[in-house]
């Protein structure tokens, strides 16, 4: 089960912010492994400054605690929701491109050992 904390900085976090937030975050699940047993997502959203003239700049970061390690996405954009489904995005790619790398490696380790075990005269012909 996926734990949320969502933080909020120089705004006020409504219950329609958070809920899209948690949404946001639970599609995060369906791309973690039966390892990661664990999961804890840091929500941290909110404006970056109070002085811009031309609107506001939201800030969306997420961070992913695992089995694995800590995985960290940053969006800013001019509207919070867009914030946050960036950085959610974001934090997918990621999870992708380092569960790509472990296949990667995994598939690479196992092709080093057959090809030991060919030159020994041991694997297949």
């Amino acid at each position: 089960m996926l734990t949320i904390n969502i933080k909020t900085v120089h705004m006020q976090l409504t219950p329609a912010i958070r809920s899209y937030a948690e949404e946001k975050v639970r599609m995060i699940e369906r791309f973690l492994g039966p390892r990661d047993a664990d999961p804890f997502v840091q929500v941290e959203l909110g404006q970056t400054t109070q002085h811009h003239h031309s609107g506001d700049i939201f800030r969306a970061e997420m961070n992913l605690t695992t089995a694995d390690g800590a995985l960290r996405a940053v969006a800013e954009k001019d509207d919070l929701y867009a914030a946050i489904d960036a950085a959610k995005d974001s934090l997918v790619d990621e999870l992708q491109r380092t569960k790509s790398k472990k296949t990667h490696l995994l598939r690479k380790g196992g092709r080093f050992m057959k090809n030991i075990l060919r030159s020994m005269g041991l694997g297949e012909n």
